[in-house]
């Protein structure tokens, strides 16, 4: 199974999730934007990129790259993050069946690859067992997004120009 396959299986099961939670599922049309799906919540959106964690043998943890991956057929670019580019990532771990759900900037303030540990084999909880299936982090978010009010504006009022159908509309009739 290639990368490509295992990303669309985390966003099949992420888009799963949400609908299971009420919420609406938006996906953007492309792999352009860096974000990967986008969850309706009570009519707020929020933007969610999607990543697969797999498992690294020797150390029984799973892993992922927090980091943008670009590739062509020449070269292989990654680039980390930006707090404005998504709003939380969701790490979805096949074999277990679950999520982690981290807020845009804790999944950018790791380095470049967060470890996820599965085992009780730590005398410690690693930080990321804090995101472990947090979904309320989401409806959390959703709630206190800050909402922009926009001021209702009569059609061409906003514009400095004359639209041309305007501008007819506007004549009194016969004046053509």
């Amino acid at each position: 199974m290639n990368t490509k396959h295992r990303g669309d299986i985390a966003e099949q099961a992420a888009t799963l999730e949400g609908l299971k939670r009420g919420w609406g599922v938006l996906r953007p049309f492309g792999d352009n934007l860096p974000y990967d799906l986008v969850f309706d919540v009570d009519g707020r959106f929020i933007k969610v990129q999607v990543k697969y964690g797999w498992l690294d043998a020797p150390s029984q943890n799973y892993v992922v790259d927090n980091r943008r991956t670009k590739t062509n057929r020449r070269q292989m670019v990654r680039e980390v993050y930006r707090l404005s580019d998504f709003d939380f990532a969701l790490v979805y771990l096949l074999e277990k069946n679950i999520f982690y759900v981290y807020p845009v900037n804790v999944f950018i303030s790791f380095g470049s690859e967060i470890h996820m540990v599965e085992t009780d084999k730590r005398q410690r909880r690693p930080r990321s067992a804090a995101y472990r299936d947090a979904w309320n982090l989401i409806a959390q978010g959703a709630s206190q997004e800050e909402i922009s009010v926009r001021t209702p504006v009569k059609l061409g009022e906003a514009v400095s120009r004359v639209i041309p159908n305007q501008a007819l509309s506007a004549m009194p009739m016969g004046t053509v």
